[in-house]
This record gives C-alpha cells, sequence and structure tokens, in this order.
C-alpha cells in the first residue's frame, strides 16, 4: 500500500542525505514555520444534497481558477527536532459547471470549503515523523440543474465534522539548501467522513535561514455520504493539482 511505498522512499533517500535535524543534533529551543501557499486543483466525483440526483464534478485547473470567488491557504508548523506540531488553513468558494447525466443535462455548483487541520508529530527515526491528529471540514454546496425531463431542480445544504487522522512523514536537505518532503496520512474511519486521505510530494530551494520556496503536488479525497431523503448531503470527491509555497522561518 501507499504507506509501506512512502517508507520505502525515505529509507531510499536517507542513503547519502544530509539530514536538517536528527535526534543526536535536534535543536533544544522551537522553531517555526509559516508558508503561504497557492493549490492549482483539479476537481473529480459526486455530489449533491437533499434528494437532488447525484451530480457529477470534473474540472481542471483552468475551470476552477476561472470560477474562483475567493480563497486562502496557510500552513505553520513550529519543531524542536524531535517533535512537531502543525496548522494547515484551507479556505475556498467557487462556483463550477456540472457534467450532463442521464438524470440531469447539466446546471451550476457553488462550493464553499473551510478546512483546517491540527496535528502532532514525533520523530521516530532519522527518516520518519509519526503523528495523528484532526481535521475539522466544513462543507456548503448550493446546486441549480436541470433534469433530463426539462424541468429546474435546485437545493442547498452544509455539514461540519471532524476527521481524526494519522499521519506519516519523511523529509529532508541536501546539502542543506535542497529541501524536500513526503507526506500521507488517511482517516474518517467513519467517524466524521466514511474515509479521507491524502497525499503531498514537496521539493525546493531553502535560499537562506529565513526564506524557502518549494514546487510539490497534492492530493486530497474525501468521501462523505450521510442521511437520506431531503437530509441527504453527499461529497465524494477528490481534489489534486500542482501547490507552490513560499516558506519564513523564524
Amino acid at each position: 500500500n501507499w504507506i509501506l511505498g512512502l517508507l520505502l522512499v525515505g529509507s531510499i533517500f536517507s542513503t547519502g542525505t544530509v539530514w536538517s535535524q536528527t535526534k543526536e543534533t535536534a535543536p533544544a529551543t522551537w522553531t517555526y514555520l509559516g508558508e503561504l501557499y497557492m493549490m492549482f486543483p483539479n476537481m473529480k466525483g459526486q455530489t449533491t444534497v437533499r434528494n437532488l440526483p447525484e451530480a457529477t464534478v470534473d474540472a481542471n485547473e483552468s475551470d476552477i481558477l476561472g470560477n474562483l470567488k475567493f480563497g486562502a491557504m496557510f500552513y505553520l508548523e513550529a519543531s524542536n527536532g524531535n517533535w512537531s506540531i502543525s496548522s494547515d488553513f484551507i479556505y475556498m468558494k467557487l462556483g463550477q459547471g456540472l457534467e450532463g447525466s442521464r438524470l440531469i443535462t447539466g446546471g451550476n455548483a457553488e462550493m464553499e470549503e473551510l478546512a483546517w487541520e491540527l496535528a502532532g508529530l514525533k520523530r521516530v527515526a532519522p527518516w520518519l515523523d509519526l503523528g495523528a491528529g484532526g481535521r475539522l471540514v466544513s462543507l456548503a454546496v448550493g446546486l441549480d440543474m436541470t433534469s433530463a425531463l426539462g424541468n429546474d431542480l435546485s437545493g442547498s445544504a452544509s455539514k461540519t465534522w471532524v476527521d481524526p487522522i494519522l499521519i506519516a512523514r519523511t523529509q529532508g536537505a541536501i546539502h542543506e539548501k535542497w529541501i524536500w518532503q513526503l507526506r500521507g496520512d488517511l482517516g474518517g474511519f467513519g467517524i466524521g467522513s466514511d474515509f479521507t486521505w491524502q497525499l503531498q510530494a514537496n521539493a525546493g530551494y531553502r535560499f537562506s535561514r529565513l526564506f524557502q520556496a518549494t514546487l510539490g503536488y497534492r492530493y486530497i479525497g474525501i468521501d462523505y455520504d450521510k442521511g437520506s431523503g431531503t437530509d441527504r448531503f453527499l461529497y465524494d470527491i477528490d481534489t489534486f493539482g500542482w501547490v507552490v509555497r513560499l516558506g519564513f522561518h523564524f
């Protein structure tokens, strides 16, 4: 599975890599990293609210950015080498056209998404951090559709829940300048969503003690399907795409 693959990649990269932090050289004081970042997302999956037919979302980055009404993304991490505490905040509000299907000929969806993750990680090996956390997800979905019978259908609903997550991460630095990171998590387990998972891969350059920039790829899957009839809320959508990050150490 992907967790074993993640660990294998980390063990391969650990050979010949100069690690920025190890158990023997971990600083006694806490250091901090703040990152402003931008994701260029694709979205694919199904969504519906109340008793409307399931709608298919299949949008690339140009579709989404062209319909983006507002977005904000910020990451903060505090670390002392052995322990790390991280916070990851995402907010997006966008409108998007719907794919036609057997039941609907088209329409539009407006989605407002807020996700905030708080996690703690422990360095268990020079190349591996393991941790756990929680991800608060708040979604509001509004649908305006035209059915195959020619009548208009519309509805809106919102849900908020918290997903427990388990995290694995490996990262390092080559010659103290070229930095890389692989991170994966999975969660939900029916407590919040039915299942959620995430993969991130980032590589970049640390220009100084203060500033770094990275380019990466991120894949987030959320499968939430609760209720029935007029109480149903379905959001089974994968969001994936390139990510540009600007980081500041302090």
